[in-house]
């Protein structure tokens, strides 16, 4: 599975497994209390397992995915990050890159932030592509209703050069402005790192604060 120039899921992969090799395993995340052995094990897990992956939001298979989960981080770090790098069987439908850029963009990207941002100090650490940030713009244009649908009030997102988007609405509306990787952080429940502007009215401002976004 290799990148081209029209995969932007694939190229963030391998941007994160460089990221990997330059921290190590025993690196914090944002996805407390995983390291980032941790959070390797479980991409492999949820692409080269489906049989268990679902364990990681139905609790009665938590215990079981847990238990590979654990078999798989223990293996050498190289072989992991490899394992990653390397991406799903080749049965798998995301070996195709529209699927790829379809299910594992914000997968990869999110938690290649996870990895950047794992002291937990807000702001971002990288300087984004305009290949990715314009992904992730659609990303958010595609999954934003699903996102923010726990937002107590309408919700709408700007981003310098793009037309607002509404991804809930309401009669009373709070106004989240910031670059579309930011933005997609604060979609997925990573407030507290993503360096972001909410204007509007103060009641909503604060419900949009305390809000359990993300799926």
């Amino acid at each position: 599975m290799t990148a081209t120039s029209d995969n932007i899921a694939r190229t963030e992969r391998l941007d994160l497994c460089a990221t990997f090799e330059r921290v190590g395993p025993d690196a914090p995340t944002l996805c407390t209390p995983w390291t980032t052995r941790d959070l390797a094990a479980h991409l492999v897990i949820r692409e080269g397992r489906p049989d268990l992956a679902s364990g990681i939001w139905l609790p009665f298979l938590a215990a079981r995915t847990e238990r590979e989960q654990s078999r798989v981080a223990a293996q050498p770090w190289p072989d992991l990050v490899e394992a990653v790098r390397t991406g799903p069987p080749r049965w798998h439908p995301t070996r195709l890159a529209a699927v790829d850029d379809a299910v594992n963009l914000a997968e990869m990207v999110v938690h290649h932030e996870d990895v950047l941002r794992g002291d937990g100090v807000p702001g971002p650490r990288r300087e984004p592509s305009p290949a990715l940030e314009a992904a992730t713009w659609s990303l958010l244009s595609r999954m934003g209703r699903l996102l923010f649908r726990k937002a107590p009030d309408g919700v709408e997102l700007h981003s310098t050069g793009r037309a607002p988007l509404t991804v809930r609405g309401g009669d009373t509306v709070v106004h989240v402005s910031g670059d579309p990787l930011e933005l997609l952080l604060t979609a997925y429940g990573r407030r507290g790192v993503a360096q972001i502007e909410v204007t509007g009215d103060e009641d909503a401002i604060a419900g949009f604060e305390t809000a359990r976004l993300g799926i």
